[in-house]
């Protein structure tokens, strides 16, 4: 086998299909398009999600629920890895700005600690909320929670 004599295997590649370049290639005439009607017309298109004047699928479907467009999402941060980042980066008060500085937090998230895991050292946390349980296990190794 050389270069010159290598070729696609049979079938797998198609001529593609040249319109309005004359009755001889079989496809002059109406180009594919058909007799009259909007869809013969250049220019025409269809309305995104439109089926044909049949319902369509969006408005068939039952409509469920409610997004609260004033809810806060909170980026959960569990005792134990609040000990791991401590015992990693040497840091003695974890902020919102030192978690986005070490990439653990994107920007603009907000952060709530809560209770899962233990922690054994003494850390200062400034965070936009914490539950009841975590603030306790803080404050009861000597450390201090601060609000944003």
């Amino acid at each position: 086998m050389e270069l010159h004599n290598l070729k696609p295997a049979k079938g797998s590649v198609k001529r593609k299909k040249r319109i309005a370049r004359g009755q001889g290639s079989g496809h002059g005439g109406t180009s594919t398009r058909g007799h009259k009607g909007a869809k013969s017309r250049s220019g025409w298109s269809s309305k995104r999600a439109f089926e044909g004047g049949q319902m369509p699928l969006q408005m068939r479907l039952p409509k469920r629920g409610f997004k609260n467009p004033n809810r806060v999402n909170y980026t959960a941060l569990n005792l134990a890895r609040l000990q791991e980042i401590k015992d990693k980066y040497g840091l003695a008060d974890v902020s919102v700005e030192a978690l986005y500085e070490k990439r653990i937090i994107k920007k603009g998230e907000k952060i709530k600690v809560l209770a899962n895991g233990e922690l054994t050292s003494t850390v200062n946390v400034k965070v936009h909320a914490i539950s009841e349980k975590a603030k306790a296990a803080i404050e009861a190794k000597g450390g201090s929670v601060t609000l944003l």
